[in-house]
């Protein structure tokens, strides 16, 4: 094990691997704060990442762990219809991470800030029980200069996702059982779990589109998030086509004795977008973002089904 002599030395670590400057630092990491140019509105957005709460060393590796604490920022942006212009790390350290292993972190975060041009302006480290990462992050809306929003649909709109709903849980699932030998079984499903997918271009079209009324990304599942999407007294009629699920989905759920449709609602992770768009509107989302899938209609009362049934809406709650 090789250890960290000192603050600085951390520090230095992290310099190797991020870059000080990119678009808007005025004045990047080092002194008491950053400066950032921030012409206009931005977006910001935090997320904790925390050892044993979001994620297990015993099948994440460094790499997995420094990669999807960003990105799951990354994914609240491209909600936002926004791109990501820069971010902040606080990160905890216990005495069994030793150098070694954030040499790794650092590198799979870095690798998803290279592939979006995303400077890291400062943040903050400290020795802790566990392991844990705090990133915030802000980000511009495109050309439009539009925020997608929640709260913004109306009775009628079609409501549609772009991504899978329910992998990312099933790849939970497997891994909590099995550890990262799951991945022989359900590659796509462990894939997802670990390695979310930010969906920026998705984001950034459906802001282009005035139709679309509402997006939100689906981090604790479709049955938790929904009612979060839509205003108040409103509900939902949920069709969930066989055709949408992954193969993965539908083979964990059969192998369980469950409907594939309830593991694909109930899941969480997903890190999709989820979306509303007035009917005239829908086929301008299909020809503009690819995968965008129809999964029901807003309703104008406080009320759900799913594949023509009633269901109560439950899911994923740190405090439930």
């Amino acid at each position: 094990m090789i250890l960290f002599h000192s603050e600085d030395d951390f520090l230095a670590l992290i310099d190797r691997h991020f870059p000080r400057a990119g678009e808007g630092i005025v004045l990047s990491r080092g002194d008491d704060a950053a400066i950032i140019a921030c012409p206009g509105q931005v977006c910001v957005t935090t997320d904790l990442f925390l050892e044993d709460v979001h994620f297990r060393r015993s099948y994440f590796t460094p790499a997995d762990v420094g990669y999807k604490a960003l990105a799951v920022n990354v994914s609240d942006v491209a909600a936002m219809g926004c791109r990501p212009t820069g971010f902040v790390l606080g990160l905890t350290s216990p005495d069994d991470a030793d150098r070694e292993y954030w040499e790794e972190a650092m590198a799979g975060m870095a690798g998803l800030a290279r592939a979006l041009d995303l400077p890291l302006a400062g943040g903050d480290l400290s020795r802790g029980d566990k392991l844990g990462l705090c990133v915030t992050i802000w980000g511009a809306p495109g050309p439009s200069g539009r925020f997608l929003r929640r709260g913004q649909a109306s009775p009628g709109d079609v409501l549609f996702v772009v991504g899978p709903v329910g992998l990312a849980r099933v790849g939970l699932a497997v891994l909590e059982k099995e550890g990262r030998q799951a991945a022989e079984r359900f590659p796509a499903a462990v894939a997802a779990h670990l390695r979310p997918e930010p969906r920026l271009a998705a984001g950034l079209a459906l802001a282009a589109l005035p139709e679309v009324s509402a997006c939100m990304d689906v981090s604790d599942g479709l049955a938790r998030d929904l009612p979060r999407l839509l205003p108040a007294g409103l509900g939902a009629d949920l069709f969930i086509p066989p055709a949408l699920l992954h193969p993965e989905v539908t083979a964990h759920a059969a192998g369980h004795g469950r409907k594939p449709e309830k593991e694909a609602v109930f899941g969480g992770e997903d890190y999709a977008l989820l979306g509303c768009v007035s009917p005239a509107g829908w086929p301008a989302v299909r020809a503009a973002v690819s995968g965008a899938a129809a999964i029901g209609m807003v309703v104008p009362k406080n009320a759900y089904t799913l594949n023509g049934a009633p269901f109560s809406m439950a899911g994923f709650d740190h405090f439930g």
